[in-house]
């Protein structure tokens, strides 16, 4: 009988530029590991607040090492992230809420969109994402009225203190669900010790796709 598959869930907010690059990561494993990857779009202010943790680039200096880290990080991923210095001032003045509601209100109504919305939001303006993930103009409106709802708030709030509970302080956080427990990874570097956690191979971060059998 083939092995049960791993359920792995990733807490991401868009806002972080390391959830990209554990979201990419773990989507091209996704065919390649026995697991079954769940998207869990949560809000990382939320986090934040509730663990008493800062963001990162509040420290000058570790904003200066971040920059440089997040270049390192994305060739080695092989993901097209680019963030400047003043991305990070425009990014802890305004916050994610709204863009992490739109992404709820999504998971709630067009899942399949997900994860190509997902990623849009890392890669280009918010007033492109929609249309270029594949969104018809009436539904990218459905979901723009469904951001302030209730339903919507509460989602994202729940899923929010999903993440809390397992123990995740920042993004992305990784929770395995592996012979009866659960598994936190934080951070996008540690996608090679979750693969050994669930006794899965690691193939560097652009694994080949397995050869179909004949």
């Amino acid at each position: 009988m083939a092995a049960a598959r791993t359920l792995v869930e990733l807490f991401y907010d868009v806002v972080s530029p390391y959830s990209w690059l554990g979201f990419e990561v773990l989507c091209r494993y996704q065919h390649i590991w026995n697991i079954d990857l769940r998207f869990r779009p949560a809000f990382l202010g939320g986090i934040m607040q509730a663990t008493g943790n800062k963001p990162p680039a509040m420290l000058p200096k570790r904003a200066e090492y971040l920059l440089k880290d997040i270049k390192r990080m994305g060739k080695y991923y092989q993901v097209p992230v680019q963030i400047s210095a003043d991305d990070f001032q425009r990014i802890l003045g305004k916050g994610s809420l709204g863009a992490m509601r739109f992404i709820t209100a999504i998971d709630m109504t067009q899942p399949q969109f997900l994860e190509p919305v997902s990623r849009e939001f890392w890669i280009r303006f918010w007033s492109q994402v929609a249309r270029q993930a594949g969104l018809s103009s009436e539904q990218a409106q459905k979901l723009l009225e469904m951001v302030s709802s209730p339903a919507v708030k509460n989602r994202l709030k729940e899923t929010t203190e999903d993440a809390i509970k397992f123990g995740a302080f920042g993004m992305p956080a990784v929770v395995a669900h592996y012979n009866g427990e659960q598994h936190l990874f934080f951070g996008s570097d540690r996608l090679e010790l979750l693969g050994s956690v669930i006794g899965e191979k690691w193939l560097g971060p652009v694994p080949s796709l397995p050869s179909p059998k004949m």
